[in-house]
């Protein structure tokens, strides 16, 4: 379960109010007008950007004053956030241990997280040597041999064309059932949020409203997500 319990943060004219229960589990998504923080709420999540007031709360945990490092929580953004030095082995191994000093257990598992996200055999390339599609299979992967209890995930898929993308929401679906993560997954686009989520938080107008069921709400829009929808 992820809380958020009277959160408020402001920065400069921007103001953004969090109020809301998400369920152990719940593939949510986050949609609303650009600026309007869809980004500052994953960020209070993983520890970029304190609140001013309020407190975050992860199956119980207060995790509001924990660095990001501390905190049961896992983020992809849209550069996948490979590193171009390493192998595709070894940034999936930073999951386990950022010095890279694995065990022959560890580096086992690793190759097997590989071989369930399709990209057996690869561990020894570089991130540049790969696809759009497949540099995001490794993110994923990093993500699944981590199975941290929250999964937050900024418009990850979003220079990925249609047929991709759809592949990739798929693949993260796998992901997120296996591991019982809550998934958080900033979009601007309403059929992502129909394919992979059940839930939807609007943020609107300073405020990020509750989870909504996802198709409802896309079907009959309040007025500021239906101006944004065009």
């Amino acid at each position: 379960m992820l809380e958020f319990d009277g959160i408020h943060v402001t920065r400069g004219s921007f103001a953004l109010s969090a109020d809301l229960t998400i369920s152990k589990g719940a593939r949510v998504a986050v949609i609303g007008p650009s600026g309007s923080g869809k980004s500052t709420l994953l960020s209070l999540v993983g520890g970029f950007l304190a609140p001013d007031q309020g407190r975050i709360r992860v199956n119980g945990q207060d995790i509001t004053a924990l660095p990001p490092g501390q905190r049961p929580v896992s983020m992809l953004f849209q550069d996948q956030n490979l590193f171009p030095h390493l192998t595709v082995a070894q940034n999936v191994g930073l999951g386990l241990r950022p010095d890279l000093r694995l065990s022959e257990a560890q580096r086992a598992r690793v190759a097997q997280v590989l071989a369930e996200v399709g990209l057996e055999g690869m561990g020894s390339r570089r991130p540049a040597n790969l696809s759009g599609g497949q540099q995001g299979r490794v993110a994923l992967a990093r993500v699944l041999l981590r199975a941290r209890p929250v999964l937050l995930l900024d418009e990850p898929f979003a220079a990925l064309g249609p047929a991709l993308k759809g592949e990739m929401l798929a693949l993260l679906a796998r992901i997120a059932d296996r591991t019982d993560a809550t998934v958080l997954m900033v979009t601007h686009d309403p059929d992502d949020a129909r394919s992979f989520a059940p839930w939807t938080i609007l943020v609107d107008d300073g405020v990020a409203h509750p989870p909504a069921p996802t198709g409802p709400l896309l079907d009959n829009p309040p007025p500021g997500l239906r101006a944004y929808l065009g």
